[in-house]
């Protein structure tokens, strides 16, 4: 019997917890800002524990760490090069949801020294997009052929009948996290070239995209899909492309914010301390002047356009007192959509992660297509938090009962980490539907 420590207890957390605890005969302690969110993850449960932490508290992390078989950081992505450091030097394996930053992967000669596995991307995006990914690369590899062209999207939404608000947006995950991930740059190959777009231009020019069983979307590239190349081993790919899903007028909204200023971070005092306050700055226009015409006329749109209505609808023009002052622009978007993206009672969210591949073979041509839709359970455990928790939580308990056993910083990518993996997803219903057509 092991013992494994899950940091935070945040809107994806529950399931890792969950089926640790039911699924192995391990203990897990949670260790969370929240005692209350952190109890309610373990639910009594007389394997499981819970401890108050804050992750700036040094002694406190290595502590929990050092008393610890398996850690698991479901923190903010940049904690988790902190927990890291106290896993390498205690000994002790990690392993997050979150995309491996360079400073993570600096730990790799250190890692496969000390016998330490810091496995990362073991959640949905990334995650399960990697493993579904190298599931069907592996077998046309098998087969005898290559892949020439990659393109993938994911996302997480609200399901349709929940789809009800002007955003076709709630949050299922860290809310401040989707609007940061806004200001993302991205780069991706087309046809051979690459192309890269500066982060202003993220939401510019989105591609409609259809998922069979979930509907018809908007996609638009996230972050770096030309150093999966390499991690997919895919030398010689013409295009490769990882994107984002939206529901239809996202882009032309979450373009205009940037544009307007929405996503800077600085924190700021603002004169009356009101989310109009916010605006009418960002608009370089008194509270008391025509905040929307002129925030409208920055953004390059009309007064009556859709992302200045949402924005309406979100509250940014109203003499609303702000949650702090100074407060950052970002931050008072956020406790705008925090207030009214929220899933009600009774409501599912989905998931719909699609890849589309062209393999040529010695004989033929093909297009494969790899299509994932899951929905939430309504009044219990959201699609979000499976698809993100469950990897994860399969993933330390192959690490504790040594079917996933090579140290170093890594990806789920190989067949010994894939494949146990899916199948276990696959038994839990978190499967995927393959389609192959001959070009």
């Amino acid at each position: 019997m092991a013992h494994v420590t899950v940091l935070g207890a945040g809107l994806v957390a529950g399931p890792v917890v969950r089926h640790i605890l039911e699924s192995s005969q391990h203990t897990v302690t949670v260790a969370a800002r929240s005692i209350d969110r952190a109890k309610a993850l373990v639910n009594g449960h007389p394997r499981g524990d819970v401890v108050s932490f804050e992750i700036d508290d040094a002694a406190a992390l290595d502590a929990l760490v050092a008393r610890s078989d398996v850690m698991v950081s479901m923190l903010p992505y940049t904690h988790h090069l902190a927990v890291a450091k106290r896993c390498l030097a205690h000994g002790k394996h990690l392993v997050t949801t979150s995309y491996v930053q360079p400073a993570m992967r600096a730990l790799d000669a250190e890692a496969k020294e000390r016998g330490v596995i810091l496995l990362n991307e073991l959640g949905l995006d990334p995650g399960i997009d990697h493993m579904s990914a190298m599931s069907i690369i592996h077998k046309v590899r098998a087969e005898g052929g290559k892949v020439t062209s990659f393109r993938s999207y994911c996302g997480g939404l609200p399901a349709p009948e929940a789809n009800n608000n002007p955003f076709g947006y709630k949050f299922s995950w860290s809310p401040r996290g989707v609007v940061l991930a806004a200001r993302n740059a991205a780069r991706y190959l087309r046809d051979g070239a690459e192309v890269v777009i500066p982060g202003p231009q993220l939401f510019a020019n989105p591609e409609l995209v259809e998922v069979e069983g979930a509907g018809r979307f908007e996609g638009y590239p996230n972050r770096d899909s030309i150093s999966y190349v390499k991690v997919y081993d895919l030398e010689g790919v013409q295009t490769m492309f990882r994107g984002t899903l939206r529901n239809l007028g996202h882009c032309v909204t979450w373009k205009a914010m940037g544009d307007v200023g929405l996503y800077d971070d600085a924190p700021r005092a603002f004169e009356g301390g009101t989310f109009r306050a916010v605006t009418a700055a960002l608009a370089g226009v008194p509270v008391d002047g025509d905040v929307e015409g002129a925030l409208a006329a920055k953004a390059g749109v009309a007064v009556d356009s859709d992302p200045i209505k949402k924005l309406a609808w979100l509250g940014m023009f109203d003499a609303a007192k702000l949650p702090e002052n100074p407060i950052s622009p970002l931050d008072a978007l956020v406790a705008r959509m925090v207030e009214k993206l929220q899933y009600a009672p009774g409501e599912r969210d989905m998931i719909a992660l699609q890849h589309e591949f062209v393999a040529e073979y010695p004989d033929r041509k093909e297009f494969i297509r790899s299509t994932l839709v899951a929905f939430g359970e309504p009044n219990g455990e959201t699609a979000m938090s499976r698809t993100v928790a469950l990897p994860a939580a399969i993933g330390v308990l192959r690490i504790l009962d040594g079917t996933i056993n090579t140290p170093g910083v890594m990806v789920p990518v190989s067949p010994a980490v894939c494949d146990p993996i899916l199948d276990e997803l696959a038994a839990l219903g978190i499967r995927f539907r393959e389609e192959r057509t001959a070009l």
